[in-house]
Parts: C-alpha cells; structure tokens; sequence
C-alpha cells in the first residue's frame, strides 16, 4: 500500500504560478512507481496533467499544459511536484497525484491522493 498526500492548492489569479507536491509514504517502494498528476474541474471527467517515469528520465504532458507545467519527483523525499506557470481560469480543479504505471490513463494507477484544489480567479 501507498499512501499519497497533496499539498500546495489555493486561490491564485490568472498568470500567476503554484507548486503542488505529493508526498508518498507507506510499505510500497516509491521508486518502483510511476507518478502521475490528474485533475477534475467541477461537473468534468477527470482529466490527464502529466507524468514521471520511474527514474525521472522520462516524462510526459497533455497538450493543454506543455510548456507551463513541469513535473519532478525526489526519490531520495519520496516526492512528486509539479509546477504550474501561467495559470489560467480553466485550469481551476481538484489536482490528484497517483502512483502506478507510465500512463496518460487514469485507470493505470492504482494509488490516489485526497486531492488538493487549485482556483483560478480572472
């Protein structure tokens, strides 16, 4: 089992930047998993943000966030970020970190955070 806890959401305005981390503890091997990051607008699917291989070396984005969200993990803190520049008001959400495989697909994960919320005012 992994327990998965989020931090870093809160009230920000358009443009503006945030820091979300995910802090993983439990029996499982963090390195052994890869990280993802999804998030859920109210009243939407949950949505693909981005992923981390399990070394780091490898990552991957959905289209909508490329080149303003960047995404890291400490294996040593048993940690996942991400960084998220230039916010916009359709990027408001619940964000969730998830362990589990290399994967845009939600249902490759089998670990999931409580989930932090992100608004963004106009």
């Amino acid at each position: 089992q992994v327990q998965l806890v989020e931090s870093g959401g809160g009230l920000v305005q358009a443009g503006g930047s945030l820091r979300l981390s995910c802090a993983a503890s439990g029996r499982g091997t963090f390195s052994s998993y890869s990280m993802g990051w999804f998030r859920q607008a109210a009243g939407k699917e949950r949505e693909f943000v981005a992923t981390i291989s399990r070394s780091g070396g490898s990552t991957d984005y959905a289209d909508s966030v490329k080149g303003r969200f960047t995404i890291s993990r400490d294996n040593a803190k048993n940690t996942v970020d991400l960084q998220i520049n230039s916010l916009k008001p359709e990027d408001t959400a619940v964000y969730y970190c998830a362990a589990g495989t290399f994967s845009s697909k939600w249902t490759r994960y089998d670990y999931w955070g409580q989930g932090t919320q992100v608004t963004v005012s106009s």
